[in-house]
């Protein structure tokens, strides 16, 4: 057993101090309202580093450097698109969407919002996003049940996807999905609000730290739209500077938070 070593008092009272100076940022933060959604159809991409076309079913997996954008964009009703996510640098840090949720108070992630690793760091911002529609709450398509028709779902191409990297099944987090608008009814049950979707939905999402990322274009388990699994065409996009009033890293004290933890590395 490793000797316990006290940490030296100008340590703990330098983190008490950063302890108090955070409550007293939050307590006193107003936080910016998230901002009418990205016009459609969505504007040709510029820089673009990488093209992809994700066949209904499929999956596939890259990897983003800080400041890279990459645009989700929705080629029909009936896909959605669930997303995983790991730092490049140590691939223990992974998504964290229980944290995520909790910390901004909200499960309707949009535009101006941020997604959070489990070591309180902001991996991802929301910097387009034309419908809102997103589920946080209930994961992707599982193993179709015995004499049913067999579909490609989000946990086989998850656990794909992930080999790929290097990784295994334990390493998947909580996944994201987009173009999925959730909902929980007062009697706090599960429904879909397709009014949310338009067909030609788009996200745009800045990396805010190097990752990589695993992907899947299935149906989710609340669709009940029938016929084939539409594309969703992904493009990466060249990081571009970033103004000192940028939305998402100023629309929360928890925001603000998360980006001086990363300034911390």
């Amino acid at each position: 057993m490793m000797p316990h070593i006290p940490r030296p008092p100008q340590a703990i009272a330098a983190d008490r101090a950063r302890y108090e100076d955070h409550q007293r940022k939050g307590l006193t933060f107003t936080p910016k309202s998230p901002p009418t959604p990205s016009p459609r159809p969505a504007p040709v991409p510029a820089h673009v580093l990488r093209h992809e076309v994700i066949t209904g079913g499929w999956y596939t997996q890259l990897a983003m450097q800080t400041g890279q954008v990459l645009r989700l964009q929705s080629g029909g009703l009936g896909g959605s698109v669930s997303l995983a996510a790991w730092a490049d640098a140590d691939r223990s840090e992974r998504l964290n969407l229980p944290d995520t949720v909790k910390v901004q108070w909200t499960t309707e992630l949009r535009k101006g919002r941020v997604l959070f690793s489990d070591m309180g760091r902001v991996m991802l911002s929301i910097v387009e996003d034309s419908s809102g529609g997103h589920d946080v709450l209930t994961g992707g398509s599982g193993p179709t049940g015995p004499g049913t028709p067999h579909e490609r779902n989000t946990r086989e191409n998850m656990i794909l996807a992930v080999a790929k990297l290097g990784l295994n099944r334990r390493d998947l987090p909580m996944l994201m999905t987009f173009f999925a608008p959730v909902r929980v009814d007062a009697a706090g049950r599960f429904f879909w609000n397709g009014t949310l979707l338009s067909g030609d939905d788009w996200v745009e999402l800045r990396a805010e730290m190097p990752l990589v990322l695993a992907l899947s274009n299935t149906r989710h388990p609340l669709d009940t739209t029938t016929g084939d699994v539409p594309p969703v065409t992904l493009t990466l996009q060249a990081a571009m500077a970033i103004a000192e009033d940028d939305l998402c890293r100023t629309a929360t004290a928890e925001a603000v938070r998360g980006f001086d933890n990363n300034a911390r590395g």
